[in-house]
This record gives structure tokens, C-alpha cells and sequence, in this order.
């Protein structure tokens, strides 16, 4: 299904009934990722997005600010006559959710951050974020991203070990097109914290954390649960920055039992 914002055509998945969860991705990556929680969401209306620029979604000139992303995916909720909705958001899409947040609050029931963070980029990321967008853009090529990008996400023994999962990761993202993986990056190079707005968001808040993200550590994710009033921290053992591919049984049994709590 095909759901048109202003320039954006956003292809989405949606299945099942009863409350809505909507399933937002990460860099460099397409909503693929989530279909191990698709199948295990039974009793939900589950709806998977591509992001702009990414997986089928039509590829837009950028940047792609978190604000234009969040108001994809109103325009989708809309579009599905969904009032409120769980948001679960992977990495960059857990950025998406927090801008959704700030932007209407009103229409979020429980918010799950996946292998996220609630800080802005330090100057020397963004930079990085920019000098990489700018690289894939005169090479016409996400190869570099893709590299920086598996290295960066995939924990240790999956990279060393698990050679189904890299290639996986790696078949889901040459998929996308560069020029909208290099909006996506300026755009998460752009966006602002939400350390200011965590205090306020009273809804359930889920923070999910990989036992061997080589991005995030523990202590950070910790930080991040203790932001929210009522937030509450999962440990994904064995998994880096992916876990919906690393340990895919295992963060979605987790994501049952919150959503179900």
C-alpha cells in the first residue's frame, strides 16, 4: 500500500487488528528488518513503513528532517483513519518517533526505542554524516555507508560468526538508493535532543539495548530509560545495534510482553 505526504510516496505493510503499532526502521535499512515482529505482533494492527528515500518509498529531494519524517508517518495514520498509535522505533527511527512525539503527542500511546538515543549528534558525527552523504552523491554508490554502517551496528560475534545475518543486513541495504541515503544522513545530522522533552512524556516508554551494540553502550541506554517517567529498560543478550535480525526471538518476545503488560 501506497500512502502520498506533500512530495513523499511512502510505502507501508500493515496487518492484523486491534491497537495500532507502528514498526519504524533504521539507517541504512528498510522495514524489512521487522518481519520476524511482524508475524510475532498476532492480536495487533501492525504497520511496517519504508521510511522516505528508503526501501520502496520514493526517493525525494532532501535534507530529510526528523520533523518531515514524523509527519509521514501522521500522514499514514491518517491515511489508515488511526487516531493513536504505539510507535517502535529502530535506531534512526527511534529519532522519528521522538520527533512524532514532540509534534503530536496527543495521538501516542506508548513509545519503544530500539538500539536509540534521545541526544543529538556531537559536531564531529554530523560532520562525519555530511562528509559521508556528500562522498555517495559523487560516487553514485552506498558501498562506504553500507561498510561504515555494518561495522558500526552489527555486534562482534555476529559480524565473526553469523554470516546469514551480514548478508542479510547487507542484501536489505544495496537495496536502497544513495541520494536518499545521503538526505537521510543530513538529516539525522540536523536534528535536535530530546533530552528536553523525555521529563514529559508520560506514556509507557520501552528502551531496548543491545548487550554488544559497538554504538550505544549499556550505560547510555540506562541514561535514556531513566529520562522517562515511567520508562523501563530490556537487555538484548547477544545482539549488537540490530537486534529485530540478531535476536529476533528475543526482542520480540519482549515487545509482546510490554505491549501485552
Amino acid at each position: 500500500m501506497q500512502v502520498l505526504n506533500s512530495d513523499a510516496v511512502l510505502d507501508i505493510e500493515v496487518t492484523g487488528s486491534g491497537d495500532a503499532v507502528v514498526l519504524l526502521h533504521g539507517f541504512p535499512l528498510s522495514r524489512e528488518i521487522w518481519d520476524a515482529q511482524v508475524r510475532a505482533l498476532t492480536g495487533f494492527r501492525v504497520v511496517a513503513m519504508d521510511l522516505r528515500g528508503m526501501g520502496r518509498s520514493r526517493v525525494v529531494d532532501g535534507p530529510y528532517l526528523m520533523e518531515s519524517l514524523a509527519g509521514d508517518v501522521a500522514a499514514v495514520l491518517d491515511a489508515l483513519s488511526i487516531e493513536r498509535a504505539t510507535l517502535v522505533g529502530h535506531s534512526l527511527g527511534g529519532y522519528v518517533a521522538l520527533a512524532f512525539a514532540r509534534m503530536y503527542v496527543e495521538r501516542l500511546a506508548r513509545l519503544a526505542l530500539v538500539c536509540s538515543r534521545i541526544a543529538a549528534d556531537t559536531p564531529e558525527r554530523a560532520a562525519h554524516r555530511f562528509e559521508l552523504a556528500d562522498d555517495a552523491e559523487r560516487s553514485g554508490s552506498s558501498a562506504r555507508i553500507i561498510d561504515e554502517m555494518r561495522g558500526a551496528t552489527l555486534g562482534a560475534k555476529t559480524r565473526q560468526s553469523r554470516r546469514e545475518i551480514v548478508e542479510k543486513f547487507n542484501k536489505i541495504a544495496e537495496k536502497n538508493d544513495p541520494r536518499g541515503l545521503a538526505a537521510m544522513l543530513r538529516g539525522m545530522a540536523l536534528r535536535d535532543g530530546a533530552d528536553d522533552i523525555a521529563g514529559d512524556l508520560g506514556m509507557p516508554v520501552l528502551v531496548v539495548a543491545g548487550e554488544e551494540d559497538p554504538g550505544i553502550a549499556l550505560v547510555e541506554s540506562e541514561g535514556t530509560a531513566a529520562a522517562f517517567p515511567s520508562g523501563k529498560l530490556a537487555l538484548m543478550e547477544g545482539s549488537g545495534h540490530v537486534p529485530m535480525l540478531e535476536t529476533p526471538d528475543q526482542l520480540s518476545a519482549c515487545l509482546v510482553r510490554w505491549l501485552t503488560a
